[in-house]
């Protein structure tokens, strides 16, 4: 069955971030990302499904194609793409407010319109963040990868699909740890597919400020998830832009770069920093990855 939606982009939306994100993996078993635009393999109401995302003429034209039942779903499919393109982040709130702030708007300057990219579900982002705790990015991609096939949910347009907590929960630790998890990383992996399961961890809020202080406690709550997993995990599940992610290695050494500092910045200091500008710290963070991507970032 087949779902279509159209949903009209604001003005320059840019594509660099989304594009990036959903083609991390080279192999790409469970995402394609063409000069057209992407498709993406997932679990649509315990079925494989597609979802394709083509740009043209300002808008977006999403289909998702499932090997199921899945009639009037076009509400759901619609706000899960504007969630996945970050249309629902009030960016433009941000630059207006900190264009002139003599660091925040360098980097707005250098990147303005940055919306960050949100997986399409929020279990999707979690075990993303599970994932790639203290590991390279290269490395949780073939943890991802293998992960996706040991799952082998594939759907019938080929394409393998992400697995939802009930697919992941048919895998064993002994699954988990060949498809490259620690045994720490499959616990906290298999605990968190329970508690979603029996919504202990209810994935399908609205991301108020109430809904994500609530959710972050009960994520805290669970074995083997920290703080930089929690904020993580808001952020590209739930477009969450409030996280502090001074924990982040990548976040501090583009701070350090744009404050000019003489040497490396702690957590401390670098959450100290983003304080004030609740509640756009995970924003800005992204704006600091953007940041440390450009050779400008090396510039006082």
């Amino acid at each position: 069955m087949s779902i279509v939606s159209a949903i009209e982009l604001p003005a320059g939306y840019r594509q660099t971030e989304l594009r990036a994100f959903h083609g991390r993996d080279p192999q790409g078993v469970a995402e394609q990302v063409t000069a057209e635009g992407i498709r993406k393999g997932l679990i649509w109401g315990g079925h494989p499904a597609c979802l394709s995302l083509a740009f043209t003429g300002g808008r977006v034209r999403a289909e998702l194609h499932v090997d199921g039942p899945a009639a009037g779903a076009e509400a759901a499919l619609t706000s899960m793409v504007r969630r996945m393109l970050g249309l629902d982040q009030a960016v433009e709130l941000f630059e207006d407010a900190y264009r002139r702030h003599p660091q925040l708007g360098r980097l707005i300057a250098q990147n303005p319109g940055l919306r960050l990219p949100v997986a399409a579900s929020p279990f999707e982002a979690l075990s993303w963040a599970v994932t790639g705790q203290q590991i390279s990015v290269a490395a949780a991609v073939t943890i991802r990868r293998n992960l996706i096939q040991a799952a082998g949910i594939r759907h019938s347009g080929g394409l393998l699909c992400y697995p939802d907590p009930a697919t992941l929960l048919r895998l064993d630790e002994q699954d988990l740890r060949s498809a490259g998890f620690s045994r720490a990383k499959a616990a906290a992996l298999r605990e968190a597919s329970l508690r979603a399961m029996d919504s202990r961890l209810p994935l399908d809020l609205a991301p108020t400020p109430t809904a994500m202080a609530a959710m972050a406690e009960k994520l805290l709550d669970t074995p083997g998830i920290g703080p930089w997993t929690v904020s993580y995990a808001l952020l590209r599940g739930f477009g969450w832009l409030d996280g502090s992610l001074h924990g982040d290695v990548a976040v501090r050494r583009g701070l350090q770069s744009l404050l000019g500092a003489p040497g490396k910045l702690g957590e401390r200091e670098a959450e100290r920093w983003l304080a004030p500008f609740s509640p756009w710290r995970a924003l800005i963070a992204a704006h600091l990855w953007a940041w440390n991507a450009s050779p400008r970032s090396a510039q006082p």
